[in-house]
């Protein structure tokens, strides 16, 4: 009897010391209080990547929205008005009447396009930034607004900050190589080395947390009809993006890459091209506006950079797309529902926006005899898609 009770009591004692002060704590407390420390451990995002994503993307967030809603206001000091400069933006913002001014806001969409206003150049800006604030906002959206259902330890976010990684490294490339040499020769690299700074950061951290991160699936779920777990999450959202944003990316590759080139089966292309200013910067090889203008395209390099930036962040928001409607798959758990609507619920606030602009420069377009009906009719339609996927 007194040996077993001594046995008893050093298989205690061994325990105790082989438990770790976490795991004594955690069989101490309450229920109530492990089931709070389950949820933040497994169904939130870790606490430094949710502050870094909210500091970084909210830092390039700000920029954005000043492009949107404040089109050529200096915000940002001595490089922000080199930046301004060098875009020749700062003509669009007026502050001479005070609060009655139209301060570069949305008031300053005219109905007719004139020399004077420049009604194609303000549309590239404020779309641009449009575009770029649905970029961002698709980071901080999953992150401000914890979608139902959605674990971290399950792998749900995994393809949101991986694609993420790509658009950051993607925009470093682009800010910090293809356009840094034009920057830097009037002195405007300032803003964008800041931009540089803040997206390597938030990708390394992003990287660090993915990399290190072990995630589990769930328990196997009861499929829908005709569903595997190697099927797509939804047909339908399958196909709209392989429509509409094909064409946009389309239209958006030529822009960023071989800006100025006309797109004989696009009707009009030329009319836009010449809207938006891209025969000022890129005239087509063996054209008039070549030989009129061709000796005046360096003046134009801030124009050719802000159509390169709209095309850009247009494909980026494509890649999201495309990302959630092809490589995520259904899954056993059911899970690739949960990565796909996480992706859709952001793309369909970002496309509205998108939408939203378009429809207000409708009227100064048609007087430069460009239709935007079409334009119009397909973004109006994937958004509808993606916001009824991805909300209900």
């Amino acid at each position: 009897m007194g040996k077993s009770s001594k046995a008893a009591s050093r298989s205690k004692t061994t325990k105790d010391e082989a438990s770790t002060p976490v795991e004594r704590k955690a069989e101490d407390s309450p229920p109530a209080s492990r089931k709070v420390v389950d949820v933040a451990t497994e169904h939130l995002p870790p606490i430094f990547l949710v502050f870094t994503t909210m500091a970084c993307s909210g830092f390039l967030f700000v920029y954005a929205f000043r492009d949107v809603f404040a089109t050529g206001r200096n915000i940002g000091g001595v490089h922000d008005e080199a930046y301004l400069t060098f875009t020749n933006s700062i003509a669009f913002f007026n502050n001479e009447k005070g609060w009655k001014s139209q301060q570069g806001g949305l008031s300053s969409i005219s109905q007719v396009t004139t020399d004077a206003n420049n009604m194609g150049g303000l549309f590239v800006r404020k779309v641009g930034g449009a575009a770029c604030l649905a970029v961002q906002l698709q980071k901080l959206m999953p992150l401000l607004f914890h979608p139902a259902n959605a674990q971290w330890k399950r792998g749900h976010f995994r393809p949101l900050f991986a694609t993420s990684i790509v658009a950051n490294l993607v925009l470093v490339a682009f800010y910090g190589i293809a356009i840094r040499e034009e920057l830097a020769a009037v002195g405007a690299d300032g803003l964008p080395t800041m931009f540089v700074g803040v997206l390597l950061f938030e990708t390394i951290v992003m990287l660090g947390y993915l990399a290190t991160s072990r995630y589990t699936k769930g328990p196997a779920v009861a499929l829908q009809q005709g569903k595997t777990p190697t099927s797509v999450v939804s047909r339908i959202v399958a196909r709209t993006n392989f429509l509409v944003s094909g064409m946009i990316c389309v239209i958006a590759g030529r822009d960023l890459f071989s800006p100025g080139t006309i797109l004989g089966f696009i009707p009009r292309d030329d009319i836009y091209l010449e809207w938006t200013g891209a025969f000022l910067h890129s005239p087509p090889e063996g054209s008039p506006e070549a030989e009129t203008q061709g000796t005046e395209r360096d003046f134009f390099v801030g124009e050719k950079y802000l159509s390169q930036f709209l095309a850009l962040n247009m494909l980026i928001l494509c890649l999201y797309k495309f990302v959630a409607a092809f490589v995520v798959r259904y899954r056993n758990d059911g899970g690739g529902c949960i990565q796909a609507r996480m992706i859709w619920k952001a793309q369909a606030v970002g496309s509205a926006l998108v939408l939203y602009l378009f429809r207000l420069f409708s009227p100064a377009a048609s007087t430069a005899s460009l239709d935007f009906r079409w334009h119009l009719m397909m973004l109006a339609y994937e958004t509808l898609i993606l916001g009824l996927y991805g909300f209900l």
